[in-house]
């Protein structure tokens, strides 16, 4: 079984979070998609930040309906600082011991991987997908992402690259969507309309429970 995992702060989640996950299970053949809301992201500002518990009932909704995805409070119910290392942990002692695993992340996200905690770890853990979401599809050949493929060992192959550990990188250009979660709470804070931005069921959630 392919299976990725898919680790964010997801505040709110949004249409861009679940077309770009649609994509890359797709493009990678994956049987399943974790959702996995973090607690506290240790790259993201704390203000602003819906409880935990907010934020996975928000993806637990947004999902709903697509048998590929799946939503994990294993972040969201673990103290401390949201680590990755601490969730492919996860997976790996509760999954089938056959289940491939493949993590999700921005161009941003592994061009700074190599200063994440046990990073190497990280990469000998699992497989990793760069998802792009820019208007020009440029991630794999940003300077930042170069430097990264060089630090951490990579090595091109025909359509991906492979680390000596064996683990496997591609990268996966979804669909642009200039939507970000700052410009949903924002709207909703200027009481403005954020409709079409995030699931009907999301929004629904924000105006009865309040999260923002």
């Amino acid at each position: 079984m392919r299976i990725g995992l898919f680790v964010g702060s997801f505040n709110p989640i949004h249409l861009g979070h679940l077309r770009a996950a649609e994509e890359v299970r797709e493009a990678m053949e994956l049987d399943l998609v974790y959702f996995i809301p973090a607690a506290s992201p240790p790259h993201k500002s704390a203000d602003g930040l819906a409880a935990p518990d907010h934020r996975l009932r928000m993806a637990q909704l947004a999902t709903k309906g697509n048998r590929h995805f799946m939503v994990s409070d294993a972040d969201a119910r673990r103290a401390g600082r949201s680590c990755t290392v601490e969730t492919l942990r996860h997976f790996r002692a509760t999954l089938r011991a056959q289940a491939s695993l493949f993590l999700m992340m921005g161009s941003d996200s592994f061009a700074e991987l190599d200063t994440w905690k046990d990073a190497e770890e990280i990469i000998r853990s699992g497989s990793i997908i760069v998802h792009s979401r820019s208007a020009t599809g440029q991630g794999e050949r940003s300077p930042g992402v170069l430097a990264a493929l060089q630090r951490l060992g990579y090595i091109a192959k025909s359509g991906y690259y492979l680390h000596p550990s064996g683990q496997t990188l591609n990268f996966v250009t979804t669909t642009y969507l200039p939507i970000s979660t700052s410009a949903i709470r924002e709207k909703l804070q200027q009481e403005k309309s954020a409709r079409y931005l995030a699931p009907a069921d999301v929004l629904d959630y924000i105006e009865r429970h309040g999260p923002y």
